[in-house]
């Protein structure tokens, strides 16, 4: 006489063997999709360009370093010029005293707004810099680097120029040489 083996039963008394439920077996792939789409927006986010030239300039409110708010939407109809810089940073500090300059060039007309971005930095030794350098204009650190990542920079020091219309407008990577070469990057959008 001859047995005749159910395949079908064969499979399910393995199932029960190993001891996994199909409703365990169909979360864990759940959890491994939801992972991997979050590790490939990651991804994708990371390699996105820094906001190109006329671009809309997402709003970031700036904290500053005596306590008040600043808010890019408040700033609408002016030329706001957003420097990133840090106390440790030489080249930052050879450009402070002529970003100090043409703010007080600028800041009777109202026409235009400066911001710095204090980045991966102390606030001991932030206002330090601020004070030895006697810089005026609002500065702030840069939190959990919410703005430098808006900007995606690279470095310091780095200046965006946002326009009136909110537009990213122009920007410069590394120092300004003179004062002349930062007024003259405003005077285009004024």
């Amino acid at each position: 006489m001859e047995k005749t083996v159910d395949n079908s039963a064969v499979a399910e008394s393995e199932n029960r063997a190993r001891g996994l439920p199909a409703w365990v077996i169909v979360a864990a792939f759940a959890v491994l999709i939801v992972f991997l789409a979050l590790i490939a927006w990651g991804l994708n986010r990371a390699q996105q360009p820094p906001i190109q030239v006329g671009d809309l300039v997402p709003p970031f409110t700036l904290s500053t370093f005596d306590g008040k708010q600043v808010k890019l939407d408040d700033l609408a109809g002016k030329v706001v010029v957003v420097n990133f810089w840090a106390s440790w940073c030489v080249p930052c500090s050879q450009e402070a005293a002529d970003m100090q300059q043409v703010w007080l060039d600028n800041k009777d007309a109202g026409q235009v707004v400066f911001l710095g971005v204090d980045w991966v930095d102390t606030e001991p030794e932030a206002k330090s810099y601020l004070q030895q350098y006697q810089i005026t204009y609002a500065n702030g650190p840069d939190l959990r680097t919410s703005i430098s990542q808006l900007f995606r920079i690279k470095g310091v020091p780095e200046t965006y120029f946002i326009g009136k219309d909110g537009r990213l407008a122009d920007f410069k990577i590394g120092p300004f040489s003179s004062a002349m070469e930062l007024q003259v990057m405003i005077d285009k959008l004024k």
